[in-house]
């Protein structure tokens, strides 16, 4: 099992990205990026007062030369949630195909495109037949079902992140997936509420963030579910509620996931994540974590890692979900939760 991680920009004084992901090489398989001023899962990377800066072009192009000198695979991000009146148009497949071609003279071609449309998976299909198309973990498609429906498109599938923690469900959906010649991914740390039933409003939110100026935003309104809910404390163990997997419980997966994603495009201490689950194991603030990770919500207390029960993930992964009858993530939310005087962090 090794990891898929995502792209970010070294800030200056930061440690390259190449040099992270260097540092784990024997444990990468691979490293997923958008392209510069392009709409995505996150917001664009390379803006300069809402245009593309060519220092942040070569800058991604160098990174992208190192990191297939490391011989890593590249996977293509178009994974906007919408893409508005060119959503099925023309002149989105120009410019899906001129990307897919600007990056093969660059750096010899991705392996790799996932994006949430369909219309995009077809061009990829029609245009570039070599390159694996991969259904994001934005479309939700976590059934047999969903799966069939869109076969011709698809060579593979992010899972749906709210059955991250059903293994049976996991296994019917890899013999399926193997009897017709398709890879199945799995998203490790998101932080991201279980079946959160604001996620098509904020993905859609992003996909147009370079278009809505932060200052014409509805005064009063947050418009993350998430963060408008964990203000009240009564709500916190939805977080224990979710679909993230800690390092030490990540070996349950074997034989169901050969590539496993990790959140680290916004993270704010990539290297902190990929060295957690590369180690199968994190003597911190389990926060620190994900993407989101709500440590801002939960300050000042943290979620010490190391005060899990042992029987967590066995818990955790057969009991059903049905939270509302039940109150063990309440009660280990209770053990786990410290404050940051009770607590100490590890080095970073």
């Amino acid at each position: 099992m090794k990891f898929s991680v995502g792209y970010q920009p070294s800030q200056p004084g930061e440690e390259s990205f190449v040099d992270i992901v260097g540092e784990f090489r024997e444990h990468v398989a691979e490293v997923y990026f958008p392209w510069v001023g392009e709409p995505s899962g996150r917001s664009p990377i390379g803006l300069r007062g809402g245009r593309p800066d060519q220092v942040a072009q070569r800058r991604l192009k160098e990174d992208l030369l190192a990191l297939r000198g490391l011989g890593l695979r590249l996977n293509l991000l178009l994974n906007a949630n919408c893409y508005g009146a060119r959503a099925a148009s023309r002149q989105l497949e120009g410019r899906v195909v001129a990307v897919l071609e600007h990056l093969s003279r660059l750096v010899g071609g991705v392996e790799a495109a996932t994006t949430a449309s369909p219309a995009v998976a077809h061009v990829v299909k029609t245009h570039f037949p070599q390159v694996e198309t991969r259904a994001s973990v934005n479309m939700r498609i976590g059934t047999i079902a969903g799966m069939q429906y869109v076969a011709d498109l698809f060579d593979g599938y992010h899972v749906q992140r709210d059955h991250n923690r059903d293994l049976p469900h996991l296994r019917r959906l890899k013999r399926w997936a193997d009897a017709n010649g398709k890879r199945l991914y799995l998203l490790a740390n998101s932080g991201c509420l279980r079946f959160c039933p604001g996620q098509t409003f904020h993905d859609n939110l992003v996909a147009h963030e370079i278009e809505t100026p932060e200052a014409d935003g509805i005064a009063g309104f947050t418009p993350f579910v998430c963060w408008r809910l964990l203000r009240d404390r009564s709500n916190w163990p939805a977080v224990l509620q979710a679909t993230w997997i800690r390092p030490e419980d990540l070996h349950h997966y074997e034989g169901l996931f050969d590539v496993v994603k990790l959140a680290t495009r916004t993270h704010d201490r990539p290297w902190v994540v990929l060295r957690a689950y590369a180690e199968r194991r994190w003597r911190g603030n389990l926060l620190d974590l994900f993407e989101p990770g709500f440590s801002p919500a939960f300050a000042p207390c943290v979620l010490d890692n190391e005060r899990f029960p042992p029987d967590w993930f066995e818990r955790t992964s057969t009991c059903g979900h049905r939270c509302e009858r039940c109150t063990y993530c309440v009660d280990v939310l209770r053990e786990a939760l410290v404050s940051v005087e009770q607590y100490a962090a590890p080095p970073a």
